[in-house]
């Protein structure tokens, strides 16, 4: 039952076919049966009751919620040490938005330490392993909540995206990551990480499920001055998939196989693949035409990202002292209290990246680093901006292939292949809206494609996803490697 639709369970429970409490007991267990072959959560909410049950599509819907959100008396601990007794006592706004919708929170899922990540390896409860494929990587650093979908715990869960975190664990997942205009969802009591980056969104296992949910959770926030007005917009309501006459681009330079010196047999179906899919947008009365997006612009979106997301996240996590929440770090001054909590607190990889934005934002560095980064970005959305003037939406495959192995000795991504695997970040420079939806299979493995569209114009993205998804049929698919 509960791998069904929203849809289709919002309306076995107007027909009184079930109940609220039965799904919820039936998510509950299902997240209990795949958490020792997956690993997805932090916190199962064995005590999560149910809702009433209205018109509201979303009253009596479980759903899941990245650990990166902050809980009304519930864990969480952003999959870091430093936060591994951190129970707050206030809903962020889009958990608290679905909640007043009666939907009903049963889990807290795993993510890569704090969302900096892209494997789904660096939670501080351990590895998050493919529901396809369990000696594959999910991605991140919504890794949780990705698997828990894929494997039809609920039809949704909630993800935060910074460079690709909902988008291209989706790819791997086979099911729909949706990030929204910058914006559209508020971020207050989501765990900050880069400011100018960070956005709210969903995994589901259709588009339509999806705008569901981002209905839900959108609008604006006296709390979070960057949220806006979207009353106008409704999602749902607007998916029509006419999309005749739409005009998308692709990026030659990242899709055409002749860039690429010794592209592994994975990557040429993936890259074939994707021309089959082209094809399929044609077959819909859209066009779709290759364009050179500028090689310089593409090799400088990593370090540009890097740099960024690096300084804000050294800034904003500045707060994990150890002193005002979290364990407490031991020591006899404050400043010892601090170094001992964020020495043993943080793994390997954050204090790495925490050295960097502490390096770039230093006076003497700043100019080189950060404020040219900054430059670069203004460049990278500039190009973006100028093509959205003559086409509605960029297309583009997820990643260059299935999801990586976990055993990274297993793995061959050559470093050319860096450009499509880091593609997505674009979105969030300039806050466009982005939505990956599942693309078909190579060797029985899940791989994605990509639709980024003009910022607000959130409904025109998600049509043109709608009707891409509905031509292929992938939606709502539930993942094989586990039972």
């Amino acid at each position: 039952m509960i791998r069904k639709s929203i849809e289709e369970l919002h309306k076995d429970l107007i027909n009184k076919k079930t109940t609220s409490e039965d799904l919820v007991k039936e998510s509950i267990k299902s997240c209990h049966d795949i958490q020792d072959s997956t690993n997805s959560f932090v916190t199962i909410i064995d005590e999560a009751e149910c809702c009433e049950v209205t018109d509201e599509l979303l009253s009596g819907i479980p759903f899941g919620v990245k650990d990166i959100f902050s809980t009304k008396d519930v864990l969480s601990t952003g999959s870091s040490n430093t936060l591994n007794n951190y129970v707050p006592f206030f809903d962020a706004t889009c958990v608290s938005n679905l909640k007043k919708r009666g939907a009903v929170m049963v889990a807290k899922t795993v993510l890569d330490e704090l969302g900096m990540g892209g494997t789904g390896t660096t939670g501080h409860t351990g590895v998050v392993h493919n529901p396809w494929d369990l000696e594959r990587q999910t991605a991140g650093s919504s890794a949780g909540s990705a698997a828990s979908v894929a494997a039809g715990c609920y039809p949704f869960a909630l993800g935060s995206d910074t460079g690709d975190s909902v988008r291209k664990p989706a790819a791997y997942c086979g099911i729909v990551g949706y990030k929204p205009t910058y914006g559209m969802i508020s971020r207050y009591g989501m765990f900050q990480f880069a400011s100018s980056l960070d956005t709210v969104g969903v995994l589901s296992r259709s588009v339509v499920d999806a705008a569901i949910a981002v209905d839900g959770m959108k609008g604006i926030d006296p709390n979070d001055m960057t949220s806006w007005d979207s009353s106008n917009i409704h999602l749902y309501e607007s998916l029509s998939k006419k999309v005749k006459g739409k005009k998308l681009f692709y990026i030659k330079e990242m899709c055409d196989i002749e860039n690429y010196k010794n592209p592994s047999d994975e990557f040429k179906m993936h890259l074939e693949n994707f021309k089959e899919t082209i094809k399929k947008c044609e077959s819909l009365g859209m066009s779709v035409e290759g364009i050179n997006f500028g090689k310089e612009l593409l090799d400088a979106v990593y370090p540009t990202y890097m740099v960024i997301y690096g300084a804000e996240a050294s800034s904003n996590m500045a707060n994990l002292t150890g002193i005002s929440f979290g364990p407490r770090g031991k020591g006899s001054t404050p400043e010892e209290i601090i170094k001992d909590h964020r020495t043993r607190g943080f793994s390997p990889l954050i204090k790495r990246r925490f050295v960097i934005g502490s390096f770039v934002l230093q006076k003497e560095n700043q100019e080189k680093f950060f404020l040219n980064a900054k430059r670069s970005r203004r460049l990278i959305v500039n190009r973006m901006n100028e093509l959205f003037k003559e086409y509605d939406a960029m297309i583009g495959p997820v990643s260059s292939g299935p999801a990586k192995y976990l055993d990274e000795k297993k793995n061959n991504t050559p470093k050319e292949n860096t450009v499509i695997e880091e593609i997505l970040q674009i979105g969030n420079f300039g806050g466009f809206p982005s939505i990956t939806i599942p693309n078909g299979f190579i060797n029985n493995l899940p791989v994605g494609v990509n639709i980024t569209g003009r910022v607000r114009e959130d409904v025109d993205v998600l049509n043109i996803a709608y009707a891409l998804e509905d031509a292929m049929d992938y939606r709502n698919q539930i993942a094989g490697g586990v039972k």
